[in-house]
C-alpha cells in the first residue's frame, strides 16, 4: 500500500550515539556528513537519544532544521520542546533562549497553538525528568512578550509539578500582569507565590502594591506594606514611592502626605521621584502654586537632584489649568539651570495654548522646538491637529498632516480620526468619506472611533442605508460591546426619525450583553420625545431607573419639551418635583425649554416668571429665550413690549425704523416686565451672539404686525445688502401684512420675487393671498388660485377653508360657502 515504505519503528541511530560516553566532540562533525530525509519522528527519536548529549543534540536539530537535507522541513514544536529542556539542563542558557525564541515565533501564532506548546513542554519534562529551568524561561518569555494568558497557564502548570518559578519570572509576570491592567489576577498570583515558599524582594513588594493601587485600593495597598515590614521584609523608598503614586492616581494629596510621614518616621529618605509624584498629585488638583513651592524646596536640599522630569510635571500643571504665562517661564527657567527642554514639556505648551483656543501659540511652540533641538513627535502634531480641526480649519490641518509625513512621521489610527471628526463636523462629507478609504488603503486599521465618526457622517447625509450596512460590519469588526458605537447608532437613528428602528437596536445592544448607559436611555428618550411619543420616553426612563442609573439634566429637558410637544403641560410640575427631589438643578437648557414652552401655550405670566427666575440664578438670556418672549408679544398685540426688547437684539435702531423714540415708546403702556427684560439685556453681548436670521425676521415680523410694511421692506432691503438670506418665514410675515392691508398687488408682487429667490411658497403663504384676495372681494381670483394648490404639490388646510367659506359668507353667497362646508368636511378637514 502507499505506507509501506513508512518504518514503523525510527531507524536505528548512528552508531556516535549508542554511549554517553560518546566524544561529543567529534558528534557535530560526524553530523554534519550525514545525508538523511528530516522527518518530525526522526528528530524527536534522536533528541531523545541525544537527550544527554546536548552539543550533539543542537547540532543534530541545527543541520535538520536548516533546509540542507530538504528544503521545505522544519522540525515541529515538539522537537523544539524537547531540546529547550536538553539545553536547559545542560544550563546552555544563550542556546535555550534562542531556541525558545524560534519556538515562540514559529509555533506559538494563535492561542491554540500556544496552548499546545505548553502542553509538549509539560510532557517532555514529564518524559525526560528535566529540566525545571525550561518552565521557568517559558514562563518569562511569555511574560516579556505580554502573553499573560500563557505565563499564568505555565505558572500553574509548574504548581502542579512541584517546580517552584525563579523570583526573577515571578517578578517579570507580576509587573506585566498589573501593566496590562490586570491588577486582581496578578495579587492572586502573589499569593501562590507566597505558597510556594518563594521569599518576595523589594521589587515584587512594590509591583504587589502598584496592584492594589491600579484596583482603586491603595489603602489595601499601605496595609499590605504594614504587613510586610511587621514580617521582617525590608521596605525602601521604591515601594513608599509606588504607594504616593497609587494616593496619586486617586487625586488624594492627604494619602501622599501621609506616607511621606511615615517615610520619616521610617528613616526612609526621600528621593527625586517621591517628591515629583508629590508635585504630580498637587497640579492634578489644581494646586500648582503648592507644587512650585515644592520645586523651590527640591532645589534647596542638597540630597536631591531636580531634573528635566521635575520641571515638565510643573510646567504641565500649569498648562492644564490655562496658566500659560506661567508654564513659558518655568520652561525658560529650566533652561536657564541648564536642563534640555524635552518633547514633553513642548507638547505640554501646545495642549495648553490649543485647549485655550490659541492655536496660533500652539504652532509657534511646535516652530520652536526646532530652535530647542527637539524633534516633535506623533503626538506633539496630533496635539496641534486637533486644535486646527476643532476650529474647522482644515486645509492647515491637511498640510500638518503634510509636514508630518515629510518629517517621517506615520499619521496613526489617531491623527486619521481627528481629521475625520474635523471635516464631519465643517459638512465636508464627501472629503471625510474619500479620507476614510485613503486610511484603510494606507495599512491603517480603523478603530472604534473610526467607525463611529463615519458612523456619524453617514446620518449626517441622511444616507441611512449605507449606515446600517456600516452597522453590520462595526458589529462584524467585535465592537458589540461597545456604548459608543451603540450610542451613535441610535443617536443616528433617532435624529432621522427613525426611533422604532433605533428601539431595535437598543433590544439588540442588550441581546449582546452590552449594558445600556446613561447616554444610550436619554438618546432613546429623546428621540421619542422628539416625534410626540412622550408616555414611550417615560418607559425609557422607567427601565434607567430599574437598573439604577440616575436621569441626568439633560433627560428631564428632553422630558419637558416632550410634554410640551404632546400637549401635556399639566405634567411639568410633577417633573419639576421631581428633579428638585433628586437634587438637580435646572440649567439653561431648562429654563430654555420652560419659557419656550409656555409661550406656545400662550402662557405669558407663567414664561416671563421664570425669565426673571433664571436671571437671578446667574444664567445669562441667549437670543433664542429672548426671540421667543419677543414673538408671543407679538402675537398678543403687545407691540411696544415686544419693540422695547427687540431693539436690544438687533444690531440697529429699530425705535428709529419704528419712528418712535425711546421716550415715546415709554409714554405707551410697557408692563414692568418687559422693561426688565430690556434693562437686563446688554445690547453688544447680545448682538454679537445672535443667530442673525431668526432675531431679523422677528424684527420684520413685528413691523409687519404694526402695520408699519414699507418700513419692514426698508429693513428687509438694507438686510439684504449685509448678506441677509431671507426665507418663508420672512415672505410669509410681508405678504401676510400687505394682503391684511389690501395690497393684494405688493402681495402678489413679494411672492413673485419670493419665487425668483430659489424659495417655494407653503400653504401659510398661499393662505395670506387667499385671504388677501377675500377681503378686497374678488372670490373668483380667490376660487382659482383654491384650485390650483393641488398643482403647486400643496393641501388646503382648515384655514384655506375658513378664508373661503368667510369671504363668500361677507358676500352673501351662501351656496359656495356651504359647498366649500361640504367639500372640507368630505376631505376629512375639521
Amino acid at each position: 500500500g502507499k505506507f509501506q515504505n513508512i518504518p514503523i519503528t525510527p531507524p536505528t541511530p548512528p552508531s556516535w550515539t549508542a554511549s554517553p560516553a560518546s566524544s561529543s566532540s567529534a558528534a557535530p562533525l560526524s553530523i554534519h556528513r550525514l545525508r538523511f530525509r528530516p522527518s518530525d519522528a526522526l528528530t524527536d527519536a534522536l533528541l531523545r537519544r541525544l537527550r544527554l548529549h546536548p552539543t550533539a543534540a543542537l547540532s543534530f536539530f541545527t543541520l535538520a532544521a536548516s533546509g540542507q537535507q530538504h528544503p521545505h522541513y522544519r522540525p515541529h514544536a515538539t522537537s523544539f520542546c524537547l531540546l529547550l529542556h536538553i539545553l536547559a539542563r545542560a544550563k546552555l542558557f544563550p542556546e535555550t533562549r534562542s531556541i525558545l525564541h524560534q519556538l515562540l515565533s514559529l509555533h506559538c501564532t494563535n492561542n491554540f497553538k500556544t496552548f499546545a506548546v505548553c502542553n509538549a513542554v509539560v510532557s517532555a519534562y514529564r518524559e525526560f525528568g528535566f529540566s525545571p529551568t525550561a518552565f521557568d524561561m517559558l514562563l518569562k518569555a511569555f511574560s516579556e512578550r505580554g502573553m499573560t494568558r500563557h505565563a499564568l497557564h505555565v505558572f500553574d502548570e509548574m504548581s502542579k509539578l512541584a517546580r517552584t518559578p525563579s523570583l526573577r519570572s515571578c517578578n517579570s509576570l507580576l509587573a506585566k500582569l498589573v501593566r496590562s491592567g490586570e491588577g486582581d489576577a496578578a495579587l492572586m498570583v502573589f499569593e501562590q507565590v507566597l505558597k510556594m515558599g518563594i521569599v518576595p524582594d523589594v521589587y515584587m513588594i512594590s509591583i504587589v502594591v502598584n496592584a492594589h493601587c491600579r484596583e482603586g485600593s491603595v489603602e489595601c495597598a499601605e496595609r499590605f506594606v504594614e504587613k510586610m515590614e511587621g514580617m521582617g521584609f525590608e521596605v525602601n523608598v521604591v515601594v513608599y514611592n509606588a504607594l504616593v503614586g497609587g494616593y496619586v492616581c486617586k487625586g488624594g494629596v492627604d494619602g501622599a502626605e501621609r506616607v511621606l510621614s511615615l517615610m520619616s518616621g521610617r528613616g526612609v529618605e526621600r528621593n527625586v521621584v517621591t517628591w515629583t509624584l508629590l508635585m504630580k498629585c498637587y497640579c492634578r488638583q489644581g494646586r500648582v502654586d503648592e507644587a512650585e513651592r515644592l520645586l523651590r524646596r527640591m532645589k534647596e536640599d542638597e540630597g536631591v537632584v531636580v531634573d528635566d522630569r521635575v520641571y515638565g510635571v510643573l510646567v504641565n500643571g500649569y498648562c492644564q489649568v490655562g496658566r500659560m504665562d506661567d508654564a513659558v517661564r518655568i520652561r525658560d527657567e529650566m533652561a536657564r539651570v541648564g536642563l534640555r527642554v524635552n518633547v514633553f514639556v513642548c507638547n505640554a505648551l501646545v495642549n495648553g495654548y490649543c485647549k485655550q483656543g490659541w492655536v496660533g501659540k500652539a504652532e509657534e511652540v511646535l516652530r520652536e522646538m526646532v530652535d530647542w533641538n527637539v524633534r516633535p513627535d506623533c503626538y506633539s502634531y496630533n496635539t496641534l491637529l486637533d486644535g486646527y480641526c476643532r476650529e474647522g480649519r482644515m486645509a492647515e490641518s491637511f498640510m500638518l498632516c503634510e509636514e508630518m509625513i515629510r518629517e517621517g512621521i506615520d499619521p496613526s489610527v489617531v491623527t486619521y480620526n481627528m481629521v475625520l471628526k474635523g471635516l464631519v463636523d465643517v459638512g465636508s462629507y464627501g472629503d471625510a468619506l474619500s479620507l476614510w478609504h485613503l486610511m484603510v488603503q494606507r495599512g491603517v486599521v480603523p478603530n472604534e472611533v473610526s467607525y463611529c465618526t463615519l458612523l456619524d457622517c453617514l446620518f449626517k447625509m441622511g444616507d441611512s442605508d449605507r449606515a446600517m450596512k456600516l452597522w453590520k460590519e462595526i458589529l462584524g469588526r467585535g465592537f458589540s460591546k461597545s456604548n459608543v458605537a451603540f450610542n451613535t447608532m441610535i443617536g443616528g437613528l433617532c435624529k432621522m426619525g427613525k426611533v422604532v428602528e433605533a428601539q431595535t437596536v437598543f433590544d439588540r445592544m442588550k441581546e449582546l450583553g452590552c449594558s445600556p448607559d446613561e447616554i444610550t436611555y436619554r438618546t432613546l428618550s429623546d428621540g421619542y420625545c422628539k416625534i410626540g411619543c412622550v408616555v414611550e420616553a417615560f418607559r425609557i426612563k422607567d427601565m434607567m431607573e430599574r437598573q439604577t442609573i440616575s436621569p441626568s439634566i439633560e433627560m428631564y429637558n428632553s422630558l419637558i419639551n416632550g410634554l410640551f410637544k404632546s400637549r401635556k403641560s399639566s405634567d411639568v410640575a410633577n417633573l419639576l418635583v421631581e428633579m428638585k427631589r433628586r437634587a438637580l438643578s435646572p440649567n439653561a437648557v431648562t429654563f430654555g425649554t420652560l419659557i419656550s414652552g409656555w409661550c406656545n401655550e400662550e402662557k405669558l405670566d407663567k414664561a416671563l416668571t421664570l425669565y426673571f427666575e433664571m436671571i437671578e440664578r446667574g444664567f445669562s438670556p441667549n437670543s433664542v429665550i429672548c426671540s421667543k418672549i419677543v414673538i408671543s408679544l407679538y402675537k398678543n398685540d403687545r407691540i411696544n413690549e415686544a419693540t422695547v426688547i427687540l431693539d436690544k437684539m438687533v444690531d440697529f435702531d429699530l425705535l428709529t425704523v419704528h419712528k418712535c423714540s425711546d421716550k415715546s415708546v415709554k409714554n405707551d403702556f410697557i408692563s414692568l416686565e418687559a422693561q426688565r427684560i430690556a434693562d437686563s439685556l446688554d445690547k453688544s453681548d447680545i448682538c454679537n451672539s445672535l443667530p442673525n436670521n431668526i432675531v431679523y425676521n422677528i424684527a420684520i415680523y413685528g413691523l409687519c404686525k404694526s402695520g408699519k410694511i414699507d418700513e419692514a421692506r426698508s429693513v428687509l432691503s438694507i438686510l439684504l445688502s449685509r448678506g441677509f438670506l431671507p426665507d418663508n418665514f420672512t415672505y410669509g410675515a410681508l405678504i401676510h401684512a400687505c394682503s391684511a392691508a389690501g395690497d393684494v398687488g405688493g402681495a402678489f408682487n413679494l411672492r413673485d420675487e419670493m419665487v425668483e429667490r430659489g424659495l417655494i411658497p407653503n400653504i401659510t403663504t398661499y393662505n395670506a393671498l387667499i385671504n388677501g384676495l377675500c377681503k378686497v372681494g374678488n372670490m373668483d381670483r380667490a376660487q382659482r388660485l383654491f384650485h390650483k394648490l393641488p398643482q403647486k404639490g400643496l393641501v388646503p388646510n382648515v384655514v384655506t377653508y375658513n378664508i373661503l367659506i368667510t369671504g363668500y359668507c361677507r358676500i352673501g353667497d351662501l351656496n359656495e360657502a356651504s359647498k366649500l362646508r361640504e367639500k372640507m368636511i368630505e376631505g376629512g378637514i375639521s
